[in-house]
Formats: structure tokens, C-alpha cells, sequence
């Protein structure tokens, strides 16, 4: 067994939770159209909007492509280690599963087809993709859009004074829509404000005695290395603004990530050096079947084809299509 096959928490394990969906339809075409639909409408979309994490889009290769489907279409997720990771995937089965189990349609001339049906899925490794394109050393960065509590307003000191002004932002947040919780412990605070990054909520709101008696607070970004100092009247107004500006610039740090770590190759040789640290694009014309083998024996592997724009071909046969090889877990 390869090293990357062996189990990895939220990645590859024993057990793990598994959303999935099946569909049936009278033809090929709409079949294709709904296994299409789920991909971009629901998986990309929520990986880009919730998680936070940009994808390639594309088909797999008929070797890497589900057992028995006609088409495989794939969300490629860049981690930052440079490693791939299959996010979600839709196929499109034909009428393979539907003869094997007599899934069948009545027409309406009466005659009894069998089913065109498709499968698409995600499973927990969401959780270890968003680990993983996000964190950093100081441990979890979550993007708002997904995180439990998306602000935590922290008393430096057990004072009524400072505990009473921490749940009344706390309670302005809430009636304003913004998941946020209290920490009025005792502890040491440095010790609470570490345990808030390492849990990754994106925003901590921080109020002292001197604070409450200017009337400020001290704001900091999870996802950033900077404090700034609100009136703690701006607080409601304008901590919403701030969590869609930390789920964009999230986004935005990870594509560039990706960006800056995809080159394009011109030969297999030079996308077996490349996928050691990054993504490599090349053409698909370069890869037969002995250069995939030798792609598979140096832990790379074709992760998903593209057309030159980057939009999705319907067969791995369309002229002038490119591959993203890289290693994956």
C-alpha cells in the first residue's frame, strides 16, 4: 500500500459520513444536464461561497473515472501543501446501473426503456479540505459563512463592568444576525485568546476596563495579523461588513495560492518535477496510456481535463484538451 492510501482524520478513514444522490431520467441529455446542474450549482457553489475554496472543474480520464460511469466530473481543491483533493463528484452512469438492476421507464408509446440515471456525492472530507486550504501554523481558520461562531467577544478581565458591556455586544450581534458567543473566564487571557485561534472563529472582539471607559474595543482579524481599535458604538454596524470582507479575502488568498502554484509544463517529465509542490497543465495529447502509467508510478496522477478556458469538455475525446496532473491525497 502507498503512503498516501493510508488513513488520514477527515481525508481517507474507516468511517466516514457521506451525502449522496441518485437520479433517473428518460435520456442521456437530461441526465447529463442534472449530473451537470448538482456539480456546478451545488457543489462549486457552495465549495466558493461557503468554504471558501477555489476548484478546477472538469472530467476524469477513463482510468480514473467512477467504476461503470459513462462521465466522471470532478471539483479539483488545491491544499497548501500543494497536494490536490477531490471535493465532490458527479457522474454520469448511462444505462450501465439501470440494465445490471432493471431500472426501467415506461415510454409513452407504453414500451419499457431503461433509465439514463446519474450519482453525484461529498463526503466529511470537506472538513479536512477546509483544515487544510485555510489554517496555518497558529492552527484553524474558519470563513465566516461556515463558521459556528463567527465573532467572540472576550473579557480581558472579570470585572461586572467589562462583563456587562461583553454581552450587550454580544446580544446587539445576535439581534443583528451574527453568530457570536462570550468568553468571561477567568483564565489567563492570553492563554483564552490563543484557544479562540487555534478554534479559528474569524473575528474576536476584545474588552478591558480602560476600554470600557473610553468606549472602545479592540478588533481582531483570525485571518489576518492586526488589531484595530472601534468605537464600541461601530460595532454592530459594522462587524457584519467585516465577515464579508474575511470570507472574500480567504477566497481571495487561496486562489492566488493556487494560481501561483499551477504552471504550465510542455512535457510529462517537466509535470512530474511540478506536481511535487504544485499543479502543472499540460496538453492531453501528451498523455497515452505508458505516460499515465509513469505518471501513477511516481504517486502523480491526472486529476481532472479541461478545455483551454477551463470549462467542462463532455468526452476526454474532444480535440485540444489540457490535464491537471498533480499529486493528491
Amino acid at each position: 500500500m502507498r503512503w498516501e492510501l493510508r488513513p488520514r482524520l477527515f481525508l481517507r478513514s474507516t468511517e466516514f459520513l457521506w451525502q449522496e444522490g441518485h437520479t433517473a431520467h428518460a435520456t442521456q441529455a437530461d441526465a447529463l444536464a442534472f449530473a451537470m446542474r448538482i456539480h456546478l450549482e451545488v457543489y462549486n457553489d457552495f465549495l466558493l461561497t461557503v468554504l471558501g475554496v477555489p476548484t478546477y472543474l472538469g472530467i476524469k480520464p477513463s482510468r480514473e473515472r467512477f467504476a461503470g460511469a459513462v462521465n466522471s466530473i470532478t471539483c479539483e481543491g488545491m491544499m497548501r501543501d500543494g497536494k490536490a483533493l477531490q471535493m465532490a463528484t458527479s457522474h454520469l452512469l448511462g444505462q450501465n446501473f439501470a440494465r445490471a438492476f432493471d431500472i426501467v421507464y415506461q415510454t409513452d408509446e407504453g414500451r419499457a426503456e431503461h433509465c439514463y440515471t446519474t450519482s453525484w456525492g461529498a463526503s466529511t472530507r470537506l472538513i479536512g479540505g477546509l483544515i487544510m486550504a485555510h489554517g496555518d501554523d497558529d492552527g484553524l481558520i474558519l470563513p465566516p459563512e461556515v463558521a459556528p461562531y463567527q465573532v467572540v467577544v472576550i473579557a480581558v478581565r472579570d470585572e461586572p463592568e467589562v462583563n456587562d458591556a461583553c454581552a450587550n455586544i454580544h446580544q446587539q450581534l445576535r439581534s443583528a444576525g451574527v453568530r457570536s458567543t462570550v468568553d468571561a473566564s477567568r483564565g489567563s487571557f492570553g492563554r483564552r485568546v490563543t484557544d479562540w485561534e487555534i478554534k479559528g472563529v474569524p473575528l474576536r472582539i476584545e474588552v478591558g476596563p480602560r476600554d470600557v471607559k473610553d468606549g472602545v474595543v479592540t478588533v481582531s482579524r483570525r485571518d489576518r495579523d492586526e488589531k484595530s481599535t472601534w468605537s464600541i458604538n461601530a460595532v454592530v454596524s459594522e462587524v457584519p461588513a467585516l465577515l464579508t470582507t474575511i470570507q472574500h479575502d480567504l477566497f481571495e488568498r487561496a486562489l492566488e495560492w493556487r494560481d501561483a502554484n499551477t504552471l504550465e509544463v510542455a512535457s510529462v517529465v517537466d509535470a512530474i518535477e511540478v506536481a511535487q509542490t504544485g499543479f502543472a497543465r499540460l496538453s492531453w495529447d501528451l498523455v497515452g496510456p505508458n505516460e499515465e502509467a509513469e505518471l501513477n508510478n511516481q504517486a502523480v496522477s491526472v486529476r481532472c481535463l479541461q478545455r483551454g478556458d477551463g470549462s467542462i469538455p463532455e468526452s476526454e475525446l474532444e480535440n485540444d484538451l489540457v490535464c491537471i496532473v498533480a499529486k493528491s491525497y
